[in-house]
């Protein structure tokens, strides 16, 4: 599936990795979990690189003022302005 740069970005969990997950011997709970920390972890690759640091050195206020902004974003420019899409 091609899509834009911006969609692309916004792809938390591709086709090919939610399969993997699914074939997974795990539980659906289990399963869950895994796609939350995969889409997690891309979104923190995300925001560190907004922040030119490494994914270990975020702190917890950079990711409180990263989502505030995002939200101000969504609120003043509609959905299709922000990062994340919901």
């Amino acid at each position: 599936m091609n899509t834009s740069p911006q969609q692309s970005s916004t792809q938390f969990l591709t086709l090919e990795e939610s399969a993997q997950v699914d074939a997974a011997l795990l539980s659906s709970s289990e399963k869950f979990l895994t796609r939350l920390t995969i889409s997690s972890l891309k979104l923190l690759k995300h925001i560190a690189q907004e922040h030119g640091v490494a994914i270990e050195d975020l702190t917890t206020q950079q990711l409180i003022t990263w989502f505030e902004k995002d939200a101000k974003i969504s609120r003043e420019q509609g959905i299709d302005a922000s990062y994340l899409k919901w």
